[in-house]
């Protein structure tokens, strides 16, 4: 039977609010095609605006050209069932197009001409702006390197601003890219930095042009410009819908600033960037900036091993030469296209970057330290009775860190341990200074300084918690190097003080994802076992209950509190033996734990776990074997409203399923995400 126009629209709507990957592709290609053939009539253009929007960001960007033709021969021959918004998202949807067949070298100059032409008599036609139509041809132009761009950029800019016109974060970005190619990097930090200071974002922003300005000041010399712009930038990065370029520019960054070390971790946590890419042209600009890092660290890590999917390198010597013969046809292939040698010189021009060094310091504990350092000696010359921050002896970390914008990793109120009113604690009075500050640096050495004068006072828990505090903020802002240490040294004082291991917990587990990204998988494991254990003893008695029911009332909250902690423990456990390799191992200990949230009514937690099984045995190459877990996972998510989560495990799901030669059911995963 014939859905109503508001049922279709509902779930072309359900589609729209997915998270791009080949489920929510799939679900936008039967939706589509469901539509088309039984209609109702009046949904099919958005169906089909669906279906080029989930093609676009994904390696199967190419497909939208098919659907973008029918929406567009749709609206010409029925413009009359085209609401406002469906009308507004075919126009939209011009600029996409345009774009994407740029970066494809394959697509003849002609055809794109022809495309933007149609594009422009089309927006004049139904009286719209031209500003898009002016970015886009300033565009096209500056990637065919024609010396007609100074002028087109110019029309953009000046054209006044519409409806269609590029966000305000993409737009400056798009303009900061080509004052800096033509010389003028100053003008181009400048406009990139009014558009992150007005707080300006999009799907991609502001990680996108925060990776663009870091390169910007870096090349200004601006070292400490660049590091807080680079924190930024990495707190960002995860919350960006197309995070491959944004990565590999700070892979450049890291290569040229003098942290080799964070460059090769960088490329290995997202190795699937190096190889898939959703046009020639992306992957050029990827594989560029990857290439500018490798040439940067083979003067010193040459033969350092790599591993990363997908990539016939075994050394850095040897990625630097695997992604130099990526990109030597790719950029040929575009000039030839066009007619000019641009791409030669911008391949040119990044190779002289390589030379183009600066150290800059990026830790963010290390730079609290100097700060807190300098607050407890400027106390003293005012005659204050705060004691001096001491001198971190070498291979120590400081005694504490960073953390206001973070989640604190074991769930503890730091400016409640205290009374902050008591104007005589000063470390009260340094815990909520460290809440209150926005700046992470800052907040960092308010951190480090209630941290020691708190271990100075024998408040060895009060410095414990601080200090994970200020390695959590740390963390979120790339400095692994100098979290982990901190966290270590954060358990320690925890267990100096005699902390319940249920508290301890939490933060030995957000030390283990640190250490998992640093390769220190094995003691991560050691801290997460002892800390099973410690809670697996008997609990000391709690103290000052006044009746025996109030005492085992307390003993059975804790004991509550101890088992979900051992339950996230157990997990976090099996995540740690699959970052070790051991997939087969970890999915036995994921299903295990999984069972256990779900006897704990935790479905959403049981989800998760089911996920990391999938996954791992996936890795194992048992394929056929993460079916039943990864479905699991898909259900539990359902279940509890996690939409975002649940097209991404059916992504996984579909893509096995595919894998395995069983499209049909791999089709049903799909839809059931609409149903």
């Amino acid at each position: 039977m014939t859905r109503t126009l508001d049922e279709a629209n509902r779930a072309v709507s359900t589609i729209m609010s997915m998270p791009y990957g080949v489920a929510r592709s799939a679900a936008a290609e039967q939706e589509a095609a469901r539509i088309t053939a039984e209609g109702p009539d009046e949904a099919r253009a958005y169906a089909l605006f669906a279906l080029v929007d989930s093609y676009t960001s994904t390696p199967e960007a190419e497909k939208a050209f098919l659907p973008f033709t029918q929406l567009l021969r749709w609206w010409d021959s029925r413009p009359e069932l085209f609401d406002g918004s469906d009308t507004h998202s075919l126009f939209w949807s011009f600029k996409w197009m345009v774009g994407l067949l740029a970066r494809f070298p394959s697509v003849p100059t002609a055809q794109i001409d022809a495309t933007l032409d149609d594009m422009e008599r089309r927006y004049a036609l139904a009286g719209n702006g031209m500003s898009a139509v002016a970015g886009e041809r300033f565009a096209w132009l500056r990637a065919q390197g024609d010396p007609g761009v100074e002028e087109a950029y110019r029309t953009w800019v000046t054209t006044p601003r519409d409806s269609f016109s590029d966000c305000a974060a993409c737009m400056p970005a798009g303009q900061a890219e080509y004052l800096a190619e033509t010389g003028r990097v100053r003008e181009a930090a400048d406009v990139v930095s009014a558009a992150v200071a007005s707080g300006a974002t999009c799907g991609d922003e502001p990680a996108g042009m925060e990776s663009l300005l870091e390169l910007l000041l870096l090349d200004l010399g601006d070292a400490a410009g660049a590091a807080a712009v680079h924190r930024g930038a990495m707190s960002h990065l995860d919350a960006a819908v197309s995070q491959e370029i944004a990565s590999a520019r700070h892979a450049e960054f890291l290569a040229r600033t003098g942290h080799p070390d964070r460059a090769l971790r960088l490329l290995h946590a997202s190795p699937e960037h190096l190889t898939v890419s959703d046009s020639p042209g992306e992957r050029l600009a990827v594989l560029t900036h990857v290439a500018v890092a490798t040439g940067v660290l083979c003067e010193t890590h040459a033969e350092t091993p790599v591993d990363l999917a997908g990539v016939p390198a075994r050394t850095v010597a040897e990625l630097d030469a695997w992604a130099r013969a990526e990109i030597a046809p790719i950029a040929r292939a575009f000039d030839a296209r066009n007619g000019t040698d641009r791409h030669a010189r911008l391949l040119d021009a990044a190779w002289e970057r390589q030379a183009r060094r600066l150290p800059v310091e990026l830790g963010v504990l290390a730079a609290a330290e100097r700060a807190a350092a300098a607050g407890a000696s400027a106390g003293a010359s005012a005659g204050r009775t705060t004691p001096d921050a001491p001198t971190p002896s070498p291979g120590t970390v400081p005694t504490a860190l960073a953390g206001s914008d973070a989640a604190s990793p074991a769930g503890v109120d730091l400016a409640g341990m205290t009374d902050p009113g008591a104007e005589a604690d000063p470390v009260a009075a340094a815990l909520a200074r460290a809440e209150a500050e926005p700046d992470p640096v800052e907040a960092s050495a308010a951190y480090l300084t209630a941290a020691r004068l708190a271990e100075e006072a024998g408040r060895l828990e009060d410095a414990g918690f601080a200090l994970a505090e200020a390695a959590q903020v740390a963390a979120v802002l790339g400095d692994d190097e100098g979290a982990a240490p901190a966290f270590a040294r954060a358990v320690a004082l925890l267990r100096a003080a005699g902390t319940d291991p249920a508290y301890v917990g939490p933060v030995v587990r957000a030390a283990a994802t640190v250490q998992a990204r640093t390769g220190d998988v094995e003691p991560a494991l050691a801290a997460v076992e002892r800390t099973l254990a410690d809670l697996a003893r008997p609990a000391d008695d709690a103290p000052g209950a006044p009746t025996p029911a109030l005492a085992e009332e307390l003993a059975a909250r804790r004991a509550a509190f101890a088992g979900a902690e051992e339950r996230q423990l157990r997990d976090v456990r099996a995540r740690l033996v699959a970052t070790a390799g051991r997939h087969a191992e970890a999915a036995r200990q994921a299903e295990a734990v999984a069972e256990e949230f779900g006897r704990a009514g935790l479905p959403f937690d049981a989800a998760h776990a089911f996920w990391l099984a999938g996954s791992a045995l996936r890795a194992a190459g048992d394929a056929a074997g993460a079916v039943d877990p990864l479905r699991a996972a898909l259900e539990g998510l359902a279940s509890v409203g996690a939409r975002a989560d649940q097209a991404t495990v059916a992504d996984e799901l579909v893509d096995t399923l595919r894998g395995l030669g069983r499209a049909e059911e791999a089709d049903a995963v799909a839809a059931s995400l609409v149903s």
